[in-house]
């Protein structure tokens, strides 16, 4: 089926012929056998009692039963494996009905244009649909001719098979819709879960050689109530070990990782709406974070679940410290440039002194992504924070709050900028290349009681990504990361020196989609000159992730 009837069809009435093809034509069957046998009417009211005391219902059956034994003839076997085309009686009968009823509306006036032949399913929708429509004006007390009645008939005769047969599809549709309406968890949210199952060992360098089993789980609950927003709620737990306590560094980190000793807690809460065609707003009262808010313009952030296996894998670190609760806000101007911008506080809810939403830790972020095309993406990111430079990635220099707060008396308040440049090129469906850089520049604020001396740290980090989409089979997902996690290349601080000596990154998974449902991703991180000390043993690190999703 193609042209004018296909859209006539399916964009217009499908819905109604194939689904909603139940024996609910009693208007329409009354007045058949009013017209054409009135002895017939009493009978048919009288034996309808029967099938329902309460309720006076003219069986379909009683009316195909008259039309058999009546004078029109039956139709050959052979021709109902035949199309209906438009020089077929039944087509032009089913024509003129539509004209005058407008049983489908497709155009304007409502008239049925097509010039294509149908198969006899098709046709037997159109003519449900008819069905419906005359039925409809019976019940309003409208009426049809004598011929009108007998085309009907005949065009119901002739289709009967296949009247029957979307009767009874659509009585299973409409089971199993009634099913899901009394079982769904609600009218306006959906439940979402995720489960990890993570294996994971140090394979080579400083630390124990344990392997060590944990999981990460989130449910999710997504509520609308327009259709253009979302109330997005997500209580997550999980046990999986940060391998910092054995390996000395943050290098290396698993982005699964989740040390909660599985104690169930509200992880993220926050409402999403769209305030202008082209303006998207998102506030947060707890777990925003900056990707809610920018596009990391990565194929293989998956936050942990799916895509890359680290820390450093799934995102420039500089999208990583803000965090919280917020204000976001999202702006296209024409298809290829997005403007957007966030206010992050990192202690919004604490009512003490140095915290609140605006006296305690925050960042301001703005990035601007620029889509010439839909294969090429390219982001410029600034980010201004206070107490939030710590990216829990990289050297323990690089961290300078954990640094200062493991080694002297507190973590020493911070103020930093960070300037990061985005870029993701899809080459072909198969192969899209990526990668990062960045500059943080960090200043102290406090001496600590003369323990350290103010100024500023250089941060910088980079990566080149490659992601092969479809590998081996549809579904799958390989990848490879090679970069520096931050480390300090200049400190004008005379105790916290620069980091010494370089440290690579490289990461390698390979993403097995098993089902819909589960996926198994094995992975291996090998960081050279951990902690950026080139005396420490280099650092491989072995994973086996399952993911399920429900």
């Amino acid at each position: 089926m193609s042209g004018l009837i296909k859209k006539l069809i399916l964009t217009t009435s499908s819905f109604t012929a194939f689904i909603s093809f139940i024996p609910k034509t009693e208007a329409l069957q009354q007045q058949a056998i009013k017209i054409t046998n009135p002895n017939l009417l009493a009978q048919t009211q009288a034996q309808s009692i029967k099938y329902n005391n309460n309720r006076q219902e003219y069986p379909l059956e009683l009316l195909e039963q008259y039309i058999h034994e009546n004078s029109m003839s039956q139709v050959n076997l052979v021709d109902r494996l035949r199309d209906v085309s438009p020089t077929n009686w039944a087509y032009k009968a089913l024509v003129n009905l539509v004209e005058r009823y407008g049983c489908i509306v497709g155009f304007e006036d409502s008239t049925y244009r097509g010039n294509q032949t149908l198969s006899r399913y098709e046709f037997a929708g159109s003519l449900n649909s008819c069905l419906s429509k005359i039925e409809e004006l019976l019940n309003t007390s409208a009426d049809i001719s004598r011929e009108e009645i007998d085309t009907l008939l005949r065009l119901m005769q002739e289709f009967q098979t296949e009247l029957a047969l979307l009767r009874g599809r659509t009585d299973g549709v409409q089971a199993r819709i009634g099913e899901l309406e009394a079982t769904q968890f609600s009218p306006t949210t959906k439940l979402a879960g995720e489960v990890i199952f993570g294996l994971g060992s140090i394979l080579a360098g400083e630390g124990d050689k344990v392997t060590v089993l944990g999981d990460r789980v989130r449910l999710e609950l997504e509520t609308s109530f327009s259709g253009n927003d979302l109330l997005f709620t997500r209580l997550s737990t999980g046990n999986f070990p940060n391998f910092r306590q054995n390996t000395g560094t943050f290098s290396g980190n698993l982005a699964f990782a989740a040390p909660e000793d599985n104690d169930l807690d509200l992880e993220v809460l926050f409402y999403t709406f769209n305030a202008t065609k082209n303006t998207e707003v998102i506030i947060g009262a707890a777990g925003l974070e900056a990707d809610d808010i920018v596009n990391t313009v990565n194929i293989l952030d998956g936050d942990g679940a799916s895509g890359a296996i680290s820390n450093f894998g799934i995102r420039n670190p500089i999208y990583l410290p803000p965090k919280e609760a917020g204000l976001g806000i999202t702006h296209r101007l024409g298809s290829s440039i997005e403007i957007s911008g966030g206010y992050l506080a990192g202690s919004a809810s604490e009512p003490s002194d140095g915290s609140g939403l605006f006296n305690g830790p925050y960042s301001a972020i703005a990035q601007v992504l620029f889509t010439p095309s839909d294969s090429l993406n390219l982001a410029l990111t600034y980010v201004h924070g206070y107490n939030q430079s710590d990216t829990e990635t990289g050297s323990n220099l690089a961290n300078l709050r954990t640094f200062t707060a493991e080694n002297f008396t507190e973590a020493v308040p911070t103020v930093n900028n960070s300037y990061g440049i985005e870029l993701s090129w899809e080459i072909s469906d198969r192969i899209v290349i990526g990668g990062w850089g960045a500059l943080s520049k960090v200043t102290t604020l406090s001496t600590l009681d003369n323990q350290i001396d103010r100024g500023t740290q250089d941060i910088w980090n980079w990566a080149l990504t490659l992601a092969l989409p479809d590998l081996g089979k549809e579904g799958n997902l390989g990848g490879i990361i090679v970069g520096m996690e931050p480390w300090v290349t200049e400190s004008s601080i005379d105790n916290l020196p620069e980091d010494k000596d370089t440290s690579l990154h490289v990461e390698a998974f390979y993403q097995y989609q098993i089902t819909d449902y589960l996926t198994l991703t094995p992975g291996i991180i090998w960081i050279t000159a951990p902690d950026n000390n080139s005396d420490n043993k280099d650092l491989v690190i072995g994973t086996l992730r399952t993911t399920f999703r429900f």
